[in-house]
């Protein structure tokens, strides 16, 4: 695809169970609880993606049979920032398989003045600066928000971020990665637009009020209809 080809750092984990799982979370009618699990189980694909290249370290340990050699991760735990409040969802899929894993918040908001997304709040670790930062948001749409994010994560001096979503727009892709180049990006699936308000087609709907229930209605699964499972 000519957009992977042009943005050397945006990555879709392209595997039959990613795509399965995806096609579950964009039905509207899964129900909140399997919304949420779906997620996490994503979550975990993604994680395991992002953490490709982190560095190991040889350690010595002692078998049952006998004493040998293996690797560890090394240097500091990483530190995963969702965006509020909608990335907040996706901690569990990688707290699963890295559960010491450090976490932070960040908030988005768009200022009234400028127009223009910028952080509200912002909670590191007091070494986040010697640490990967791994950026979370289910959604990169129209990527001001996630731009803005890594920005204001960079003002503190981090210098190692990532960013991983569930699913992408061009219009994010392009906008991320042209403002953040040094950043890897990894999404679970390549969308194909923006509507004429920003929402990612075909999208999921609202990713925070489906993982929060805060909008449930739309969402509600008719009688008799059976969730196929996954």
């Amino acid at each position: 695809m000519e957009l992977l080809m042009n943005y050397k750092n945006f990555h879709v984990i392209d595997h039959p169970l990613v795509k399965h799982k995806i096609t579950y979370i964009r039905d509207k009618y899964t129900c909140k609880k399997n919304f949420k699990e779906l997620v996490d189980e994503v979550g975990i694909f993604l994680a395991y993606e992002v953490t490709r290249d982190f560095p190991l370290i040889d350690v010595e340990v002692e078998t049952p049979l006998t004493k040998t050699k293996a690797q560890i991760l090394a240097g500091k735990k990483p530190v995963l920032v969702p965006i509020l409040r909608a990335g907040v969802g996706m901690l569990d899929g990688f707290l699963k398989i890295m559960p010491s894993a450090r976490i932070g918040h960040i908030g988005i908001s768009r200022n009234e003045e400028t127009l223009e997304p910028e952080a509200y709040y912002c909670k590191l670790p007091v070494d986040a600066s010697q640490r990967t930062i791994i950026l979370i948001d289910p959604m990169l749409a129209t990527g001001g928000s996630a731009a803005a994010a890594a920005a204001r994560i960079k003002e503190e001096g981090v210098k190692r971020i990532k960013f991983m979503c569930l699913i992408a727009a061009p219009e994010g892709i392009k906008k991320f990665c042209e403002a953040h180049p040094d950043i890897e990006v990894y999404a679970g699936c390549l969308d194909e637009k923006l509507n004429e308000k920003g929402y990612i087609l075909p999208g999921l709907g609202d990713a925070g009020d489906r993982l929060c229930g805060t909008k449930p209605t739309p969402y509600m699964q008719p009688l008799g209809v059976n969730f196929l499972g996954y």
